[in-house]
């Protein structure tokens, strides 16, 4: 079975590389996919993301990394998968995934959202406080891959 990961992932973190991990264990395939998300402002291209999550999983032979800049239904429906998987970390999050797995589930009815829950180590963890961490000079290695850690401190040189 396939499952898609979507998410800005910008950058990636080791959160999102645990979900990935565990969710390569349980699908036959699991494909990571950038997305554009408008209400955000990205620190990297979709190119630049897209080329992290390659490097930080290329030792997962069952995982492909992608991107798209439409409907994540419409994803979904073209590479054939049948499972939208996403990650949860507090209770909070819910009720956003919740709306968006209904909505997903209206615009495409075969497919359903399946939820992980984040590891605890991992559960503090998110893309927004690691930029905020590495501009203002903390050390954030043990929370993102290398290959990201050396972007985000070349970009704060820039």
């Amino acid at each position: 079975m396939r499952a898609v990961y979507p998410g800005s992932f910008d950058p990636v973190t080791n959160g999102h590389l645990d979900i990935i991990e565990r969710a390569a264990r349980i699908f036959d395939e699991v494909i990571v996919v950038v997305f554009k998300n408008p209400e955000k402002k990205p620190r990297f291209s979709v190119k630049e993301r897209v080329a992290m999550l390659k490097e930080a999983t290329a030792h997962q032979k069952n995982v492909r990394v992608d991107s798209s800049d439409g409907l994540l239904s419409d994803y979904v429906r073209k590479v054939d998968a049948r499972i939208i998987l996403r990650a949860l970390r507090v209770a909070s999050d819910f009720d956003y995934e919740f709306q968006l797995a209904l909505m997903n589930r209206k615009l495409e009815p075969s497919v359903e959202t399946m939820f992980m829950v984040t590891t605890a180590e991992w559960s503090f963890l998110s893309s927004s406080i690691v930029k905020e961490v590495a501009d203002l000079g903390g050390c954030i290695e043990g929370l993102v891959p290398e290959c990201v850690n050396e972007r985000l401190l070349k970009k704060r040189m820039e």
